[in-house]
């Protein structure tokens, strides 16, 4: 393939990218990610994974793309932002995460990424590849990083220069050689606002995050009694934990996002503290549906409500 259809390729892609609503777009080289295996191997040893068993499964597949798709020689990494304009309006009521104001983003950026696709294989002829939006074991920060969208942060988020942390990551990995982006500098610098204000000190170490002592894993990922050796330190989240984004210095460049899909309901953003504490199943129907706040299910919900609340 001569330059000049790869310059073309990629400028194509990353215009329709554009188009179809993406704020970023960076590619990189399909190929094993040598950097990340041992730190992947050295934080699932330390059982920081705690029961999110499903992340040691398919170790070697999370470190090469070209096991999830055969004959891969790109990975397209997508940013969509989520950061909403309005905030809940009760402060003294339990918190949801942003990202989950709206409805799912795995179903709102596959009805992107799917588009993407198939313009790929229109417009430039019989490539073969695959969708990913946290559906398969990629590892999306690792490959935004190499594509030059940001770098991973202290609090192992990835972090763009220009508009902060608050963004929905996924990847089209096809097997079209195009044009690579190089990663961009670490401006963390001697921050540790993240390290600091995390109160279950689930940032064990710069760059390291225990997720089984996260606030995000208690409230989403633990099926099981939240331990009582957290009690008193969740500040109010009831699903998901923003406060390593809140904190963070480069989030004052956070814009509120245009997809008419993360608009939160009016409903939910009004629910007070004392509608919180006597939320019904049908309630949470009606404001959670094509919620990813459903993941948690009424149960896991009432439970964290419950935790926070006693």
């Amino acid at each position: 393939m001569t330059l000049f259809p790869k310059t073309n390729y990629t400028a194509l892609i990353k215009s329709e990218s554009k188009r179809l609503g993406f704020d970023y777009c960076g590619i990189s080289k399909a190929d094993f990610l040598e950097e990340e295996a041992p730190r992947l191997e050295k934080w699932l040893n330390g059982n920081m994974h705690g029961q999110m068993s499903y992340m040691q499964n398919h170790f070697d597949k999370r470190l090469d793309p070209r096991l999830l798709v055969p004959g891969a020689k790109s990975v397209v990494s997508l940013l969509l932002n989520y950061y909403p304009s309005e905030k809940q309006n009760d402060e003294t009521a339990p918190k949801i995460s942003k990202y989950a104001y709206g409805e799912d983003y795995h179903f709102v950026l596959k009805e992107k990424l799917n588009p993407l696709l198939e313009f790929i294989k229109e417009n430039i002829g019989d490539v073969d590849g695959r969708v990913f939006v946290d559906s398969a074991p990629v590892m999306d920060k690792a490959w935004a990083k190499k594509s030059g969208l940001g770098w991973i942060g202290k609090n192992s988020n990835l972090i763009n220069k220009e508009s902060g942390s608050f963004y929905f990551i996924a990847e089209l990995i096809i097997d079209l050689e195009l044009e690579y982006d190089g990663p961009v500098k670490d401006y963390c610098g001697t921050c540790t606002r993240c390290i600091d204000a995390c109160p279950t000190d689930a940032i064990s170490a710069p760059y390291v995050v225990n997720g089984s002592k996260c606030i995000s894993y208690f409230t989403i990922e633990l099926k099981e009694n939240i331990p009582n050796v957290v009690k008193g330190k969740f500040d109010n989240w009831a699903f998901g934990c923003d406060i390593c984004q809140d904190v963070c210095p480069w989030n004052k460049f956070a814009k509120p996002n245009k997809e008419k899909h993360f608009q939160p309901k009016d409903e939910l953003l009004g629910l007070t503290k004392n509608d919180w504490q006597e939320l019904t199943e049908e309630t949470f129907k009606r404001v959670f549906k094509n919620s990813a706040v459903k993941r948690t299910k009424f149960t896991g919900l009432r439970r964290n409500i419950n935790f926070i609340s006693t």
